[in-house]
């Protein structure tokens, strides 16, 4: 349920996306350092635009360095590192510690369960120094386990939860600017869920799992509801950014919101249309 808030690289400038790829890089980079090997391996995309997101709000200092990875071991990697690096390293690891659980719970995966163990002792260091975060994501991501079990097929009630989730991890602080940054985390959860959805619903009826888009898909207008929903997600959380007084790095989140955000979905789109011919 990862990845969706994305750059466009084809409509970002040279120097932005270096700029991206270094707080991208950083964050990588932390993720190992504080969590290891597993932890690295959680890397995404949407921490790394809460990261930008945050720095371009409050300015915090931010370190640049170069880093090598086990992608490009023998190239170094500019890197862009501040405090909200290491918050992001630690509400990504939650997230998918937390998703390593369900899998094993809900489908028996051998690998989720294997993945969970290697991260619980990180966990409890997060939770320490993030005990209402981390409590609300477990509670929420538990509401929505408990939802699909019973097949519950109100699509705003389960992106919702899943919006409270990413609207408690992009509230930084109480602040001015804390219900503001908490709309937009709301209404990108909201995306990624339907998103996820979206993708997966044609393995999910084969599967036989879980997916609240299986009975719209069998209606005529499935492709345009998804489409004008999805639409709606964005516009909100769209309108709400532009609220906030960013400068620093503004272009690279003006990418992801108006542009990055819909190419998974062209992608999946596309691809639909084409088996479908």
């Amino acid at each position: 349920m990862f990845g969706y808030i994305a750059i466009n690289k084809a409509e970002m400038k040279f120097k932005d996306y270096d700029v991206y790829q270094a707080y991208y890089c950083g964050l990588c980079r932390r993720l190992k350092e504080c969590y290891g090997k597993r932890g690295q391996l959680t890397l995404s995309y949407d921490m790394t635009f809460l990261i930008v997101l945050l720095t371009g709000l409050y300015e915090p200092k931010t370190i640049a360095g170069e880093t090598r990875c086990i992608a490009h071991p023998l190239e170094k990697h500019p890197t862009k590192i501040n405090k909200y690096t290491d918050y992001a390293a630690s509400m990504n690891l939650v997230l998918s510690y937390y998703k390593c659980k369900d899998d094993w719970i809900d489908e028996r995966k051998k690998k989720g369960y294997i993945a969970a163990k290697a991260l619980e002792p990180k966990i409890k260091k997060i939770e320490s120094n993030y005990p209402e975060k981390v409590r609300l994501i477990h509670s929420k991501l538990e509401e929505i386990n408990q939802y699909e079990k019973k097949g519950e097929t109100n699509l705003d009630l389960m992106a919702g939860l899943f919006g409270d989730i990413m609207a408690e991890i992009f509230a930084w602080e109480p602040d001015a600017w804390e219900l503001s940054l908490r709309k937009i985390g709301f209404f990108l959860g909201k995306f990624i869920y339907l998103m996820d959805a979206y993708e997966d619903v044609e393995q999910d009826i084969k599967k036989g799992t879980y997916n609240p888009l299986k009975k719209r898909y069998e209606e005529p207008g499935f492709e345009e509801e998804c489409r004008q929903i999805l639409t709606m997600m964005m516009s909100e959380c769209c309108k709400e950014f532009e609220q906030l007084p960013i400068l620093q790095n503004v272009d690279i989140l003006r990418n992801i919101l108006y542009s990055g955000v819909w190419c998974r979905y062209e992608i999946v789109r596309k691809k639909r249309m084409k088996d479908s011919a």
